[in-house]
């Protein structure tokens, strides 16, 4: 490949210090909402009232509520960057609880004042991790140097944030469950000729969990060897005959959380009687109200705070949709 090409494929991607890779720009333009335009301002107002709203909502129908915003590698790791910097203060994630650093809020005062309502909603509401995470950033590494996402100490530490949040009890032992060591080249090293590559630690999480459904898609996909090309629209379903917690937990996430036994879903899986997965930043209030959980809970990667969802979501309508054939039939564990 020749340099120019590279240069074309890489150009999204910050080389920092030490070997981190950084996502900056892209369909979500990454390192641009570090800042206080008017748009970013917008989103964040927009972001803040719909928290607050399915606060609302899911409090009507019996439902504990919580919503989790997983870091980009900028708000935590902005220390390796090399000859660019980002405010974290400025973080959405971090905009989302606490609004903007206080030398601009000041200025704001009487419309936070007027907002406190929505403000206290999401102070309750909202599981912040650019703090813990950030207070953590000097241990061992919470994302890969040459991918975008979190590695098991970084879900492993959200993990039991939330677990905190929801007044219940981490599993003590995940970590000491087994694991085999491997090579990577993330979703940015591999974007390089040659790839850049790093050493891993895979985690062995599942053992109790049994995953009792897995949408047609998601078994299609496994079987064939192309579960890569899966995201929006998978849809599992674990249950746990000795749970740590007897509560029942409905989660609509991205890839940091992901239907396979390696992140987020899993661990929750390994604690909670019954943990529903579905690859999706809205919710489909009507799949909702189906299964009644005690638990529903929202987990969003920072970059996609760039778009607001508006919560119509239809799981069965958007698999019929986009997966045509493969949305056909289904899969039971016996």
């Amino acid at each position: 490949m020749s340099d120019t090409a590279t240069d074309q494929i890489t150009d999204h991607i910050h080389i920092g210090k030490d070997g981190w890779l950084f996502l900056v720009a892209g369909s979500n333009n990454v390192i641009a909402q570090f800042n206080e335009s008017g748009f970013m301002a917008h989103q964040s107002e927009l972001w803040r009232r719909l928290i607050a709203a399915r606060a609302t909502r899911a409090h009507g129908l019996g439902i504990a509520y919580r919503h989790v915003v997983v870091p980009e590698k900028l708000s935590i790791y902005d220390d390796f960057l090399d000859g660019i910097a980002v405010d974290p203060r400025l973080s959405p994630a971090r905009r989302l609880i606490r609004g903007l650093p206080r030398r601009r809020w000041l200025s704001r005062l009487k419309g936070r004042l007027r907002d406190w309502p929505v403000t206290r909603i999401l102070r309750r509401t909202c599981i912040d991790l650019v703090g813990p995470m950030r207070a953590d950033r000097g241990g061992e590494d919470l994302f890969y140097r040459t991918d975008s996402h979190w590695t098991f100490a970084g879900c492993h530490l959200a993990y039991r944030e939330i677990c905190r949040a929801l007044g219940a009890a981490p599993c003590p032992d995940l970590a000491e469950r087994g694991s085999r060591e491997t090579e990577i080249s993330g979703d940015l090293g591999s974007r390089f000729d040659p790839p850049r590559s790093e050493r891993t630690r895979i985690h062995d999480l599942q053992r109790d969990a049994v995953r009792r459904y897995a949408s047609p898609v998601v078994v299609a996909r496994e079987a064939a060897g192309r579960a890569d090309t899966l995201h929006v629209g998978s849809h599992v379903i674990y249950r746990n005959a000795a749970p740590r917690d007897p509560r029942r937990l409905v989660l609509f996430g991205d890839s940091y959380a992901h239907f396979a036994p390696l992140m987020l879903t899993i661990m929750l899986a390994e604690t909670f009687a019954e943990v529903h997965f579905v690859w999706s930043t809205a919710i489909d209030w009507s799949y909702v109200e189906r299964v009644r959980p005690d638990i529903l809970l929202t987990e969003i990667a920072e970059r996609f705070m760039f778009r607001v969802p508006d919560d119509d979501f239809d799981l069965e309508a958007y698999a019929a949709e986009r997966f045509g054939e493969e949305a056909v039939g289904g899969s039971a564990a016996a």
